[in-house]
């Protein structure tokens, strides 16, 4: 799949005394377009950062000097380009709209060198609903005093991860497995809502697991909805109670990222089988930067948290699967006809209203439901 944009931002190199002083503001330009000169940019539209928050600690700071203020433009313009909720809006109007709203635009800069940084930016959810906010991994590199950012799926994503000292040898590996393997042809994506027939293949998704321990029980409080609680495929399952201590567990290996920093109950997990995880609401959560971690990997607990925006009535995980594609581009996708944890997920009538089925047995919201290696 391929991103609406991709961002190139070039700021003049100032003397910063802070994260969020003004500078010369950046632009966003078309994938391949020709990037701006520094006078050119000095015309353009305000600061895409202005009123973005920034997280970034103190030895990142340290590292990237003069030029974080920079960074964190390219950033911003990156991640306000991709956003659904800002398209066709300046910066500083897609900015305020979500302000308005009570919802922020966040750029995390884990870690930093003189030439690059990575780290996690996302825009909150609206906190009136249940849903997901949205959010991308970056890596972004410095090159003749320019800063180029890339958010998973942005072609500058993928030359960054074969590139930067900054991404481990088994996050690298993970990242691009799936562009590497020759892999069948993928089941084609049915049009967002529609109810396929559960007698169809299920379309594989190599051995993931419901999100606890195998051979342990939660039950299924929302069948499949979208992520977001309202558009999109409808990508994501709830689970609450059970004998599995209310501990969230990772689907199969990967490498996780705690999406909201430490202490916050959102992780995502890239597999290398061509899909992602995502898990909302935690509490009591392991931290995590693009870390290896094992299958059924301790995650966290089920909770209430809404780090990232979004709303929890009762203790549970929101979880939901994404794909990871030969482009590094995570997207919400499709259960209908998937098999996960042992069981072929169908969509209901309307959101939250799916079942599963396993051996003849079907599970719908309400029921208790094992999680099954096969």
């Amino acid at each position: 799949m391929l991103s609406k944009l991709s961002v190139r931002t070039t700021v003049a190199a100032l003397a910063v005394t802070g994260l969020l002083v003004t500078v010369p503001p950046a632009t966003a330009a078309p994938r391949g377009a020709a990037t701006p000169s520094a006078g050119a940019v000095a015309d353009a539209a305000p600061s895409p950062s202005a009123g973005v928050t920034v997280k970034m600690s103190p030895a990142a700071a340290d590292d990237l000097g003069a030029s974080r203020k920079a960074l964190v433009d390219a950033v911003s313009a990156a991640v306000l380009a991709r956003s659904d909720d800002a398209e066709g809006l300046s910066a500083k109007a897609a900015v305020g709209k979500l302000a308005d709203q009570g919802r922020k635009v966040v750029v995390d800069v884990r870690t930093a060198s003189a030439d690059w940084a990575r780290g996690v930016a996302y825009v909150e959810a609206p906190r009136t609903r249940h849903g997901d906010p949205e959010g991308w991994l970056y890596i972004a590199h410095r090159k003749d005093g320019q800063w180029t950012a890339g958010l998973e799926g942005d072609r500058e994503f993928a030359d960054h991860v074969a590139t930067s000292p900054l991404v481990g040898r088994a996050e690298r590996r993970d990242m691009t497995a799936y562009a590497q393997r020759k892999a069948a042809p993928e089941q084609a994506e049915p049009s967002v809502g529609t109810r396929q027939s559960v007698g169809t293949a299920a379309a594989n998704t190599n051995g993931l697991l419901l999100p606890w321990m195998p051979d342990y029980y939660m039950t299924l409080t929302g069948g499949a909805h979208s992520h977001t609680g309202s558009t999109g495929y409808w990508s994501s399952l709830d689970f609450a109670g059970g004998n599995a201590s209310g501990r969230v567990r990772s689907s199969r290996e990967g490498t996780a990222t705690s999406m909201c920093g430490a202490g916050g109950g959102w992780t995502r997990v890239i597999h290398p089988g061509g899909f992602s995880t995502d898990y909302y609401h935690m509490f009591n959560t392991t931290y995590y930067n693009g870390t290896s971690i094992g299958r059924s990997a301790l995650l966290g607990t089920i909770g209430t948290d809404t780090c990232a925006g979004g709303a929890a009535t009762g203790a549970h995980v929101h979880w939901s699967l994404r794909t990871y594609d030969a482009n590094y581009n995570g997207q919400y996708t499709w259960l209908n006809g998937r098999t996960i944890g042992g069981w072929l997920w169908s969509n209901g009538s309307g959101q939250y209203s799916g079942c599963a089925t396993r051996l003849g047995v079907t599970a719908c919201p309400g029921t208790a439901i094992y999680n099954r290696t096969g």
